[in-house]
């Protein structure tokens, strides 16, 4: 299972080589919010583009909600119960206290992202936001009471966020409101 983790991990922090037809590519270690590619500060608007399509055309799991605001809300809970989780355990190795630290990280950008946007949503909006949370929350209260090696193993198990998580933090950040691009006008289907 440790090892499965750490090539998880290990591919979600390398960074594709800088093609010509894209433009340069930051090649530095990334220490913030896991990204599935390159920082956008090195990534073309172009490239950009199509990850964001590709992550909005992907099926969000079961109780996510499809609204950005309420969607960041429950990706922050979901990344603050898992890394809520990995605090409980005494046996921590360094991969899982590194993936707990840019956990941190992660959850600080989805909460700077909605503190950005908050003035901007609507009661509903706010209030689906807090239902979002609290649903996400209540996924991890079970394991509070199990033991260390069943906390460890649902630890490891957390397969992370959906790549929209990452777009809609933006989004809102930046007050997108425009709707994203889809895969047929970014030329991919």
């Amino acid at each position: 299972m440790i090892a499965s983790l750490a090539f998880a991990a290990a591919l979600l922090i390398q960074v594709p080589p800088a093609d010509a037809q894209d433009g340069p590519v930051v090649t530095a270690a990334q220490d913030g919010p896991v990204a599935t590619a390159a920082p956008a500060t090195g990534e073309t608007v172009e490239a950009l583009r199509i990850r964001e399509a590709v992550a909005y055309a992907n099926p969000l799991p079961r109780g996510a909600p499809e609204q950005d605001y309420p969607l960041v809300a429950w990706c922050e809970a979901l990344v603050n119960g898992h890394v809520a989780l990995g605090e409980t355990l005494t046996d921590a190795d360094p991969l899982d206290r590194d993936i707990i630290r840019l956990g941190r990280l992660e959850a600080a950008d989805f909460h700077s992202a909605l503190q950005a946007a908050e003035p901007r949503q609507t009661p509903a909006s706010r209030a689906a936001a807090q239902a979002a949370a609290a649903e996400a929350a209540a996924k991890w209260a079970p394991l509070a009471g199990q033991d260390e090696a069943v906390r460890s193993q649902a630890f490891g198990l957390f397969f992370g966020l959906p790549g929209r998580c990452e777009h809609a933090a933006r989004r809102l950040r930046e007050n997108i409101t425009t709707p994203p691009a889809t895969p047929e006008e970014v030329g991919l289907e």
